[in-house]
């Protein structure tokens, strides 16, 4: 399967979140080729800052295999991890990260421009449905103005 392919599958999570008048982001966790987890924004319904697609998708992944590390996953997500995001990524050594548009207001590279924000053994592939992520993202915002 493709990075496109997993990627619609985190578009779906961004969708799903976009409908509970969510900031449309999703994300998918991936190991040989299969979806072990999912997830997307719930930070209005959970009340909870940091309850954000990635750190729903993680917290998925550790609780199916029972370890707080994922040195064989690849972690897609919509858009640009943020910073806090990319530390919780760091912390559970996922090996891949792979993410559809950047965020330049509040992704990882606002804060480290410099240093790379991810496990020192981990890949980042960038720009994967590019328009189609930043597209949920635009429209949402626009809705609310």
């Amino acid at each position: 399967m493709t990075n496109e392919y997993f990627m619609m599958q985190a578009l779906k999570e961004a969708r799903k979140a976009l409908a509970e008048d969510e900031v449309p982001i999703g994300a998918v966790v991936v190991i040989d080729e299969k979806i072990i987890a999912r997830g997307h924004n719930m930070t209005e319904r959970l009340k909870d800052p940091t309850a954000h697609a990635e750190m729903i998708a993680l917290t998925t992944a550790f609780n199916t295999l029972g370890s707080k590390y994922l040195p064989e996953a690849t972690l897609f997500v919509t858009i640009e991890p943020c910073t806090m995001c990319a530390g919780a990524i760091y912390w559970s050594q996922v090996r891949k990260i792979v993410y559809g548009a950047d965020d330049t207001k509040n992704g990882y590279k606002k804060i480290a421009t410099t240093n790379w924000p991810f496990h020192p053994k981990a890949e980042l592939i960038r720009g994967v449905l590019q328009e189609e992520c930043a597209r949920l993202m635009k429209t949402f915002f626009q809705q609310k103005r």
